[in-house]
């Protein structure tokens, strides 16, 4: 029995099993199917866009030359899935009276377990195989009941991992930045990908290439960091790895969406104060790369402003940027709610038909909001028929979604053709080990005097795990990320990993927030006699054991998008219990559960070691035990600044030369002490259980002599008694230049493990690319001069220095 038989059976099952009257499965559909290929018009004849041999652009050329306008405009829009605007989890009769009769551009989140889905339909969602022949099912109906049968294409998240309930999930993208590990990342992306193939997902929305330069931001925890260069070298990772296995990657945001005034989000979402100059070297410049070296299918467009003029509404920003300059080839899908933006918040289009008009011709293609499909096709069709859009502009737009669809094959193959491989190949149990590796090397210690960590199970009788983020769980989910699997919380993984060796007690101590926050962080308040009683607990605990492990920082409710913050404080009256227990003399180890830098300055100057965790996925718990205990040695490197006080912001790297500087001492223009300097600790910052030197610097050529690169090579040994892992980073800073330049860029790091007493060279290529500034006219050029090359463990801990000369 061939292939296609057996899942035409397959359906006949579902509809029965899920009371779905067999009439959507009419005899004459069954006829459209051919070997090598499908007659999606049901004419009888292989037209051009039915052929597989035919050139696509030709393909898709002749069916847009065979839709009306109903099934152009409906090729623009994306239908939310089940649970959130679609009201069904398969194909009813009435399907035949919606917007969708004539096709639809994508399907997002169907049957992916957010929303109401999961407890609505959970057969659908749970059980991979039911959940492929459901897509098959939905697949099938557009493309037997609508004329053309144009195939849809479903679309999901995978910031987090796969946005579907049991995936193989992965740490906040702050964490995964912090891993500075390009070939774990693109490993990251190949299993997003994997999964993503075999459930029936095409596109997914991933991963995020957003600067965090302003730490009060709440989706700073949603980005790979602050500066451009690591950001587009992980991103570049990362979409190869999920294209890798067929499915399209889309970039989000572009673009300047990170940096609202104030960090402010939520009703705020606008008004980016970025300098031309500054627009282009550090929140485009990840965009850039990624396009031209990786080639990602999707571009998701923003709905903040830039310069007066909202990103989603920009010719330049969609079109001479992303399409002529950059080389886009796929289709702009806006975030929530952009279109509507244009009309209701930027208010430069007078109504919402006006506003749908400027997004089109800016170069968006597919709008996408949580409201229903027809809400921007209606508009589309009536600008057209009035002429005030013009329908070669809509065939243009349209073209683009088409060539997307053809490039992934759903023209050739629409199904998923077995439905059981899902089974074998998705969810986080086929993936424990990857899930372990990723989430240990996040890791950053921040902090680690007289070697207080790694813990000694040996030499310790009695441990208090303490803080209210000890039993928490909420951060380890994420709503972009696979959210059905079961967590292991701090407290949980010390006590699976200590077993009867040692005797652990818990104390909450104090809740996240207080029940004034975040009004809280701007006064001073007596403590509830519920709050002194909890604290008390705690430290009457402390006085009983060896040692003290506190998790303390912001949970999911504190941090995220919609949620950014006033204060980098830790919040509540967390402080109040840090200090109270360090009174009692136990020592104490902080492990912090965060998704942007805090201003710990006294946790820094008291507390003897500082594990930074992020936000780990579901087996933090697990993976910060064995951490804690040295079963493994963390070797992540911070990706953010964290700034001593919020008056510092914005303080982070890359930095124009003199902007970091000190207060003279005396002088003609003012002298005095008024401010704090320096941060608590720098970008590319993280110690580790062992220590590494650098030595033997070598650069070849040390002149150029028109060389079309320059190699740079050194020796790292690990000169302890432990295994571990050095990020060795790289940074370049020129010496004179025609315009202010950062006073450093980093333009090379190598992540590398080394064995006690093992040595091993690492070899960086310095290319011309490395070296561009923008000139004077905004120009991208090389220019001549010196340029000096620094090797170090952070961007302020440099070990060898040497310098360049470009003729």
């Amino acid at each position: 029995m061939s292939t296609r038989k057996i899942i035409a059976k397959g359906f006949c099952l579902i509809l029965v099993l899920l009371g779905i009257p067999l009439e959507i499965l009419s005899q004459s559909h069954r006829t459209i199917y051919h070997k090598g290929w499908i007659d999606f018009n049901k004419n009888g004849i292989k037209d051009i866009y039915e052929d597989i041999t035919q050139d696509l652009n030709k393909r898709a050329d002749d069916l847009l030359s065979q839709m009306t306008l109903e099934e152009k405009s409906c090729q623009l829009a994306t239908l939310y899935g089940f649970g959130r605007v679609l009201k069904d989890s398969l194909p009813t009769k009435k399907w035949k009276d919606e917007i969708w009769k004539d096709g639809i551009a994508n399907i997002d989140e169907q049957l992916n377990g957010v929303g109401s889905g999961l407890t609505r339909a959970p057969q659908l969602i749970v059980n991979y195989q039911q959940h492929v022949e459901a897509k098959n099912t939905i697949q099938r109906w557009f493309i037997e009941e609508t004329r053309l049968g144009i195939p849809v294409e479903f679309t999901n998240e995978g910031i987090h991992g796969l946005n579907h309930s049991k995936a193989t999930p992965l740490p906040a993208p702050i964490g995964i930045g912090s891993t500075w590990n390009r070939n774990l990342v693109f490993r990251a992306g190949q299993i997003v990908g994997k999964e993503a193939k075999v459930l029936g997902y095409k596109n997914i929305y991933a991963p995020i290439l957003d600067i965090a330069r302003d730490p009060r931001w709440g989706r700073t925890l949603e980005c790979y960091g602050e500066d451009p260069y690591l950001i587009a070298e992980l991103g570049i990772n990362m979409v190869n790895g999920i294209q890798s296995q067929g499915v399209a990657s889309t970039l989000k945001h572009f673009a300047v969406y990170s940096i609202p005034k104030g960090g402010r989000d939520g009703n705020a979402r606008t008004d980016s104060h970025v300098a031309p100059r500054e627009l282009h070297e550090i929140h485009l410049y990840p965009f850039r790369r990624v396009i031209r070296e990786a080639h990602p299918m999707g571009i998701m467009s923003s709905y903040n402003d830039w310069n007066g003029e909202p990103i989603s509404a920009s010719y330049y920003f969609l079109t001479e940027l992303l399409r002529d300059e950059y080389g886009f080839r796929g289709y702009v899908v806006s975030d929530s709610e952009a279109v509507e933006f244009v009309h209701t918040k930027h208010q430069i289009a007078e109504n919402y038909d006006e506003a749908v008009r400027q997004v089109l011709e800016a170069g968006l293609n597919v709008r996408t909001h949580f409201t229903p499909p027809a809400d921007f096709i209606l508009p589309i069709r009536r600008l057209v028929n009035s002429g005030r859009l013009s329908i070669d502009l809509v065939n243009k737009r349209v073209k683009e979604v088409l060539m997307v669809k053809f490039r992934l094959g759903l023209f050739d193959q629409p199904y998923i053709e077995n439905s059981k491989e899902a089974e074998k190949v998705a969810g986080a149990d086929k993936n424990k080990e990857f899930i372990m590796d990723i989430q240990r090397q996040s890791f950053v210690l921040l902090k680690n005097e007289n070697s207080t960590l790694p813990l000694n199970k040996k030499k310790l009788k009695r441990i208090l795990v303490t803080g209210p983020l000890a039993d928490e769980s909420n951060y380890m989910v994420s709503r972009y990320g696979p959210n059905a699997l079961p967590p292991t919380t701090i407290l949980q993984g010390i006590r699976n990993y200590v077993g009867k060796d040692i005797e652990i007690t818990y104390s909450k101590g104090c809740d996240i927030v207080d029940r004034e926050w975040p009004d809280s962080e701007l006064f001073n308040s007596p403590l509830t006699s519920d709050e002194q009683y909890m604290i008390n607990e705690a430290v009457e605990k402390a006085k009983e054991n060896d040692m003290i492990i506190i998790a303390l920082g912001e949970d999911e409710k504190r941090t995220g998008e919609s949620r950014s913050r006033t204060s980098l404080e830790l919040p509540g009256r967390q402080q109040q219990l840090l200090e109270a227990l360090y009174s009692t003399g136990t020592p104490i180890v902080l492990v912090l559960i965060n998704g942007q830098p805090l201003t710990i300055n006294w946790a820094d100057r008291h507390i003897p070691a500082i594990l930074e965790c992020w936000f780990p996925s579901v087996q933090g718990g697990s993976a910060i035990a064995e951490t804690l205990f040295g079963e493994y040695n963390p070797g992540g490197k911070l990706t953010v600044t964290f700034p001593k006080s919020t008056g510092q912001i914005e303080y982070n790297f890359p930095f124009k030369k003199g902007s970091h500087g000190s207060q003279p001492g005396n002088g003609p223009n003012g002298s005095g002490e008024t401010r704090v300097l320096g941060s608590i600790y720098p970008f590319g910052h993280g110690l580790s259980y062992t220590n590494f030197t650098y030595s033997h610097l070598k650069i070849t050529p040390y002149e150029d002599n028109n060389a079309s690169k320059f190699i740079v090579t050194c020796t790292i040994t690990n000169t302890g008694y432990t295994k571990g892992d050095e990020v060795v980073q790289l940074y370049i800073r020129d010496k004179v230049s025609s315009v202010v330049t950062y006073d450093s860029i980093l333009r090379g790091f190598e992540r590398i493990t080394l064995e006690p007493g093992e040595s091993r060279m690492v070899s960086f290529e310095i290319l011309p690319s490395h070296l561009e500034i923008l000139d004077k006219n905004m120009n991208w050029v090389t220019e001549p001069g010196e340029f000096e090359i620094m090797i170090g463990a952070s961007s302020e801990d440099i070990r060898l220095k040497s310098s360049i000369i470009v003729n």
